[in-house]
């Protein structure tokens, strides 16, 4: 393969020493696949797929923080394709409703008392922080109610410690892929 053949590597800045980034293969290749999904239309990626990506974390890999920016503008380019699409199939009235009950099926979930808005894990297990997850909720269920000012940016860059006994991962995790979901659909 000669040098004009070879794949196009993403420039990214390199972690240094012992820091860890994401796999540059691994990104490199999913970029790729998301660049073709993307001009082409006809895999079925989605804004989704691009939030939920995950990458090995390796010596001398990728800056998180500089590949979570890309990933983040290209999640807006599909929502945004994927907002079109759905008000040209359904109509406007149709995306605002179902945008509508997402909103409120999340602000269900945030409303729920502190300490039980999610499942718990045992207490020999590892969770989330309960009371940073509730923090982060009670202003998540202000934007969903009100529309205080919470960014897209926030929402995607929010890191909870851990506990023994904490709120379920993937739970958290779950509620807070939606509130994205609906943030990019009224962006």
């Amino acid at each position: 393969m000669t040098a004009s053949e070879a794949p196009a590597r993403a420039s990214f800045p390199e972690t240094r020493g012992r820091e860890k980034g994401y796999e540059k293969e691994a990104v490199d290749d999913f970029l790729a696949k998301a660049r073709g999904s993307f001009e082409s239309a006809a895999d079925g990626m989605t804004a989704a797929d691009i939030r939920q990506v995950a990458f090995p974390l390796v010596r001398h890999g990728y800056v998180i923080g500089s590949v979570d920016a890309a990933l983040g503008r290209i999640e807006d380019a599909f929502a945004a394709r994927e907002r079109t699409t759905a008000v040209a199939a359904s109509g406007a009235n149709a995306w605002v409703g179902h945008t509508r009950e997402l909103a409120q099926v999340v602000l269900d979930r945030l409303s729920r008392p502190r300490k039980e808005r999610f499942d718990r894990v045992s207490a020999l297990r590892y969770g989330y922080r309960v009371d940073e997850v509730d923090l982060v909720a009670d202003k998540l269920a202000k934007y969903l109610a009100t529309g205080q000012s919470v960014t897209v940016e926030q929402v995607r860059s929010v890191a909870f410690r851990m506990q023994r006994g904490g709120y379920q991962e993937a739970q958290v995790d779950a509620v807070l892929d939606a509130v994205v979901e609906v943030m990019l659909a009224v962006k």
